[in-house]
């Protein structure tokens, strides 16, 4: 961090920088339920994209990406149109997110580094929301963490594009650390539930396949599609009607029709409802054994919810399906599953502290064995949880180094 803040006041000639700590996150149960607007769960990692910043009192943006040589600099008053692929489009987006509600007089000056420190893991929502807070500050706007969550999704969906839930901002604003985040996706309620005493430690492992990961992957919005086949077909045949394709939604379907209409649903779009219904049910008993300190129960859902991703979902990637696989053998895993968007990417777990060095040689010693072609690409990651997405102060950072120091 003190060397993201060093570049900034060497490019920037300014004393008085801001920090902005905005983590990655976890799933460990609700996967591909957010956008049908069901129940997910989500943490916050101590892994972040970190921006440092000051106020542009002329009203110009101008940022530094150290993933990217070139620099993102516009005035507020005539925002770039979206450029596929750029990496400024979610600095572009935010900006013109929050002018549609505020007036921003001032922009910023920043440094940030925005690529995922690991590479399988997203980290779009974590960027924007690192934006959103710079600008609100300098601007000295006070957001809700609800209205962060809903500028940072516009800047997804309507102005890149995406077709993606809540999730990814849900956790990256609203997580706590040693809690659990669950949120309702369809009415936007949440809960944090506290990790109990009685929980033994855990830390989380993220295995990346060496395979790289797309948010615009085709097969995920052919999921999503698929989900909104089962759910239009399913109104049609309970209530008669056609909703427009595009607002059909699972969630608006009680488990009960499902079953008694699923001899009618074809067989892949079958398993997709399949999936998302014992995926809710997952979530619900997740919290539960969580709020008990029952992580061996927790773990066990999660280790449902990855059987029931590559089963019922259709999530076929040798390389993914061997990494759960192994994670399923090794002792001192309480539960795993495919992350990401689940065709390329990772694998994540919770872990027994004790054991995660055997747990690596055992992923090192099988996963290259049977695919050579990823043994120099492959990672094995592991970290713990954190607060949500914040404004850091130098003391905090300072601090944070000398700990490392020690």
């Amino acid at each position: 961090m003190r060397e993201l803040v060093q570049m900034f006041e060497e490019k920037f000639s300014v004393k008085e920088v801001k920090f902005i700590k905005s983590p990655l996150y976890i799933c460990p149960l609700g996967a591909h339920t957010d956008h049908q607007n069901g129940l997910v769960t989500g943490m916050a990692l101590n892994i972040s994209i970190n921006l440092a910043y000051s106020p542009n009192n002329e009203g110009y943006i101008r940022v530094q990406s150290t993933d990217f040589p070139d620099e993102e600099y516009f005035h507020m008053d005539n925002v770039p149109g979206m450029l596929p692929g750029y990496w400024g489009n979610y600095l572009r987006g935010a900006v013109l997110s929050l002018s549609k509600k505020y007036k921003l007089n001032k922009g910023i000056n920043g440094v940030i580094r925005g690529k995922s420190p690991i590479a399988c893991l997203n980290s779009t929502a974590a960027v924007i929301t690192a934006y959103l807070m710079a600008l609100c500050d300098v601007n000295n706007l006070s957001l809700s963490k609800e209205e962060l969550i809903e500028h940072s999704h516009w800047v997804e969906k309507d102005f890149i594009g995406l077709d993606k839930g809540i999730l990814e901002q849900a956790a990256n604003i609203l997580s706590k650390n040693n809690h659990i985040m669950m949120m309702d996706c369809k009415t936007g309620n949440y809960r944090l539930i506290k990790q109990p005493p009685q929980m033994p430690n855990f830390e989380i492992i993220i295995v990346y396949s060496g395979i790289d990961s797309s948010p615009i992957n085709a097969e995920y919005k052919n999921r999503i599609d698929e989900c909104r086949v089962v759910a239009w077909l399913l109104q049609e045949l309970e209530q008669n009607r056609r909703p427009a394709f595009k607002e059909a939604k699972l969630r608006d379907i009680e488990e009960n029709v499902f079953t008694e209409h699923m001899e009618y649903i074809p067989g892949s779009f079958r398993r997709r409802a399949l999936h998302y219904f014992s995926e809710i049910k997952r979530v619900e008993k997740g919290v539960q054994a969580w709020a008990n300190g029952d992580l061996k129960s927790f773990g066990r859902l999660m280790f449902e919810s990855g059987r029931s991703s590559i089963n019922n979902y259709g999530c076929e990637c040798p390389e993914l399906k061997t990494i759960f696989n192994i994670l399923t053998e090794c002792p001192g895993v309480y539960g795993a599953r495919i992350s990401g968007t689940a065709y390329k990417g990772s694998c994540i777990g919770i872990v027994n502290p004790k054991y995660k060095f055997k747990i690596k040689d055992k992923i090192d010693k099988e996963y290259p064995k049977m695919h050579p072609e990823y043994k120099n690409r492959y990672r094995v990651h592991f970290c713990g949880t954190d607060d949500g997405a914040r404004i850091v102060s130098m003391n905090e950072i300072a601090g944070r180094e000398r700990r490392l120091i020690i």
